[in-house]
């Protein structure tokens, strides 16, 4: 499985839905889980963005239908990074 890191920003509308109703996050969570991307880890941070997750998916194909899923709810705005632990870049140098 494919390791990633979503960096998002919530929009005027995400900002109202999670004042209203902070429990929602963790919906959206089994939402994200049920298409196929394991999450596995979440932090709301302050700065350039207000969520990092690190995520897992099966390949860039589910990943990229979630973020589009996600993005098309008008709540959010994504970007995503595809990762290498430290352990695999350094195995792939040695082939």
């Amino acid at each position: 499985m494919a390791l990633y890191i979503m960096m998002s920003n919530l929009t005027d509308e995400g900002r109202k839905t999670v004042k209203a109703n902070p429990q929602r996050i963790k919906e959206v969570n089994k939402e994200v889980e049920a298409m196929g991307v394991k999450i596995l880890a979440q932090y709301v941070v302050l700065g350039q963005y207000d969520f990092i997750n690190i995520l897992q998916a099966p390949d860039h194909e589910t990943m990229a239908k979630m973020a589009l899923e996600l993005g098309s709810r008008g709540t959010l705005q994504t970007s995503t990074l595809a990762a290498l632990t430290l352990d695999d870049f350094i195995k792939s140098l040695k082939k």
